[in-house]
């Protein structure tokens, strides 16, 4: 986002991008245990931001890893029971509550729920051959929450890390389990600072 803070952290309508997110999961349902994973260095920021804004829902604080593969198996080592688990980027503040209650009711039937969208860009395929149109027909672009069964998911995160995994979906994949493709919502966006993941 071409700032020095944190991107989660940024102001939205006067506060933290992260808030939100962590709102739409408790107006879904306010039973369900909330955990956020932040690197180290970051949870001091964020308990002041919450003391200053008055956030008060209530959620546990892991820490990160030095990839989101680590993060994740952190956020995972903190759970306790059986069911599914949604993961979550925490720059993603505009998810809704029955955006995410569809994918939870999928999620029990499928065992997963990667929401997507279609992609309205024109693509190319790059590479030392040269490059080629794609159709777009085709090709679909992964959002979050991506939403498991929680035991499956532990499992697949016992295996060792892959450059490949850019998501928790590929993480699942790579454990032999299918991936159930669900519809996400445009307005989910994720903002992505010009030149960098």
């Amino acid at each position: 986002m071409g700032s020095a803070q944190p991107k989660q952290f940024l102001l939205l309508g006067g506060r933290p991008l992260l808030m939100y997110s962590i709102e739409a999961f408790y107006r879904f349902d306010a039973r369900i245990p909330i955990t956020v994973v932040l690197p180290g260095d970051q949870s001091g920021c964020w308990e002041q931001l919450c003391r200053k804004y008055g956030f008060d829902v209530p959620h546990k604080l892991e820490a990160g890893g030095g990839t989101r593969f680590g993060s994740v198996q952190n956020g995972l080592r903190g759970l306790a029971g059986s069911g599914l688990v949604a993961i979550h980027d925490g720059v993603r503040p505009l998810i809704q509550p029955d955006t995410i209650a569809r994918l939870f009711a999928e999620a029990a039937i499928h065992s997963s729920a990667i929401p997507v969208i279609s992609s309205t860009d024109s693509l190319r395929w790059q590479d030392d051959q040269g490059n080629r149109p794609i159709d777009r027909s085709h090709v679909r672009i992964i959002q979050t929450p991506q939403i498991f069964d929680l035991d499956q998911l532990r499992e697949a995160y016992l295996q060792p890390y892959q450059p490949s995994f850019t998501d928790d979906a590929s993480v699942w994949e790579q454990a032999g389990n299918p991936v159930h493709l669900a519809e996400g919502h445009p307005s989910n966006l994720h903002p992505r600072p010009e030149g960098r993941d």
